[in-house]
């Protein structure tokens, strides 16, 4: 079993080869979202040939994996992401989470289909703080059909401890 520190080199060597071909921040039209299924619209982002969203920029955090189902976001906590009480602000868990959660969704949408947030759940378990070290949010499709997706994720770090777990539903309809 790889110790902290390795997993840690292996994350962090990770999400320095995706971010080296990421393409400038920005959003993608809709004619781009609609020429590929939505894994296709994912893996175009990886590949740099799409723009990864400017929240991504803002909060400092990167899509890692995509796969049908499964998505994982990497971020490293940081102070600008502190609230005043002295931890990571909310709104960083909530945010890594609803990333992991509608891509995850969005992995398994055919071409010509969207999706939107219509409830995001959240459950901050411990506190985040600028030495916690990298974190990934993995989400993982619970059942996606014709107008409903629902999917979960979890932020651990590099030793597998969870730091927030939440759920989404999410409304999927046909781009127009």
């Amino acid at each position: 079993m790889p110790t902290r520190e390795e997993t840690q080199a292996q994350w962090l060597a990770q999400e320095a080869a995706v971010r080296a071909k990421l393409a400038a921040p920005g959003v993608s039209t809709l004619e781009q979202l609609k020429q590929s299924s939505g894994i296709e619209f994912l893996q175009r982002i990886l590949d740099g040939e799409l723009p990864p969203p400017p929240i991504a920029q803002t909060l400092d955090f990167t899509l890692i994996e995509a796969e049908p189902g499964r998505i994982v976001f990497q971020g490293t906590p940081g102070m600008q992401h502190y609230n005043p009480i002295g931890s990571v602000h909310g709104g960083y868990f909530c945010t890594l989470l609803d990333s992991a959660l509608g891509c995850a969704v969005q992995s398994t949408l055919p071409k010509g289909s969207g999706y939107t947030t219509l409830e995001l759940k959240v459950n901050l378990i411990r506190a985040l703080t600028d030495k916690t070290g990298p974190v990934r949010a993995i989400g993982k499709v619970i059942q996606v059909g014709g107008r409903v997706g629902v999917a979960e994720a979890e932020i651990v770090d590099v030793e597998g401890k969870i730091y927030a777990h939440g759920t989404t539903t999410c409304l999927v309809f046909p781009l127009p």
